[in-house]
């Protein structure tokens, strides 16, 4: 009998956007509602979607741009309310999307760090803790007083990114949840070791849900693959039978 926890369940989601209100203010809407119109245009986003996703698990989501791979990531971070269904999660998550998400230009490298690492969940003795790898894996050492507006695009990237790794790293979360961070660096160097980085946390024991256009890491990383094509789970399973698939059909 398998006990693993199930750390992800999802059962018959589905997701819709009103396309004539997304850019609306409050008082058209308000106007919207008043004058009767409720026959907007929408958009539906994911169709009906159901999975069940074990401890330990990795799973990869593939698809062409627009299927929805991201509002289902987004769904169950519950940075999107879903319209139909019902998701449970169990244990701590942490969704990746992108880095450098609450760095300030007019702030330094070291208070960017505690910055971003306090809007990433850490307190301010973890980041202190965490502060020397940071600028280390970064090799921007001789930097820390400067201010982040000052820094070439590279660097940049190499900070946000290097704060990211090892905050989530740190947390060593029970759900991860990744949409297409494989692999950023601003050099080739440096995006080599933040692969490994990324790595690392792919192989950490946590439940991952990989959202990648990266076919070949998808196959490395991930136990299986579910393909999602205009809000329906076209197929699901072994992830080099499913990315076969996807490639003949694509």
């Amino acid at each position: 009998m398998d006990e693993k926890i199930i750390r992800i369940k999802l059962e018959n989601v589905s997701k819709k956007f009103d396309k004539n209100n997304k850019d609306k203010g409050a008082l058209a809407r308000l106007l919207d509602i008043i004058s009767g119109n409720k026959n907007p245009k929408e958009i539906i986003v994911l169709k009906n979607i159901s999975l069940k996703i074990k401890a330990g698990e990795n799973l990869g989501i593939i698809g062409k741009n627009g299927s929805g791979k991201s509002t289902l990531l987004r769904i169950i971070a519950r940075i999107y309310q879903a319209n139909e269904g019902t998701i449970q999660t169990n244990g701590q998550l942490v969704y990746l999307t992108g880095f450098g998400h609450g760095l300030s230009p007019k702030l330094t490298m070291k208070e960017n760090i505690f910055l971003s690492g306090s809007i990433m969940g850490l307190s301010q003795k973890d980041i202190k803790e965490k502060f020397n790898e940071i600028v280390e894996f970064s090799g921007l050492k001789d930097y820390i007083n400067t201010k982040f507006f000052k820094f070439s695009s590279g660097m940049q990237t190499r900070l946000a990114s290097s704060i990211g790794l090892h905050c989530v790293a740190h947390k060593n979360p029970d759900i991860l949840l990744v949409d297409e961070v494989i692999g950023g660096g601003a050099d080739k160097e440096y995006q080599e070791k933040s692969l490994k980085k990324m790595e690392d946390l792919l192989k950490s024991g946590s439940t991952v849900i990989l959202v990648s256009h990266n076919l070949e890491a998808i196959k490395e990383y991930c136990d299986k693959v579910i393909w999602i094509d205009n809000g329906y789970i076209i197929a699901e399973g072994n992830a080099k039978e499913v990315i076969e698939r996807y490639l003949e059909e694509k």
